[in-house]
């Protein structure tokens, strides 16, 4: 699996502010620096879609997320590796992240990610990166490459190259959150 070049021109990509179109564990995504609130706009009017719907982050490995949540409970990550498929989760007390990301009650949707092309750049980029489903707000969100509407590949500044032409139908992730006391809300299957 060659996707070398396409993490590079990802990087500088999101080092300049860009939006990417990219490959997740779930659905194709666009992309950018989940830190940087211009580029965060940039994806709302992209997708033609209010600032107040909250978009999911990926990082890479669970310190990532300590980093980025105030006191999280540490068993959640043991709940996640039960989770059957990828799930996110929502976390109260965000910090580092592009104001216009986080929740009007401070919250911060977060999925740890194991797809090999995202893990590589999560890792090389060192910062989160926002991942929303590569669809205008109110259209179904695409399952392959191929459904992605001409607007949006138009809209970002790279479009990875990398399995492109893989057919298998993706789903979004669970989306959970995580109540006080170790409880459960499931917000989407």
């Amino acid at each position: 699996m060659d996707f070398e070049k396409d993490i590079l021109n990802c990087l500088q990509v999101l080092k300049s502010g860009g939006l990417i179109l990219y490959p997740t564990d779930t659905v194709w995504g666009i992309g950018c620096d989940a830190t940087d609130e211009n580029a965060v706009e940039k994806i709302y009017r992209l997708k033609k879609r209010s600032d107040e719907k909250a978009m999911i982050v990926l990082v890479a490995d669970e310190k990532d997320v300590l980093q980025h949540v105030a006191a999280p409970d540490l068993a959640v990550f043991d709940y996640l590796k039960t989770a059957k498929k990828p799930t996110t989760v929502v976390y109260d007390g965000a910090i580092g992240f592009a104001e216009n990301l986080v929740g009007k009650d401070g919250s911060i949707a977060i999925r740890l990610c194991n797809d090999e092309f995202c893990r590589q750049l999560l890792k090389r980029f060192r910062k989160p990166i926002v991942s929303t489903s590569a669809n205008i707000s109110g259209t179904p969100a695409p399952e392959i490459f191929k459904e992605i509407s001409d607007e949006i590949k138009n809209g970002v500044d790279y479009v990875v190259q990398y399995r492109q032409n893989d057919e298998r139908v993706a789903a979004p992730s669970s989306v959970i959150k995580w109540n006080p006391g170790g409880s459960v809300t499931v917000l989407r299957e």
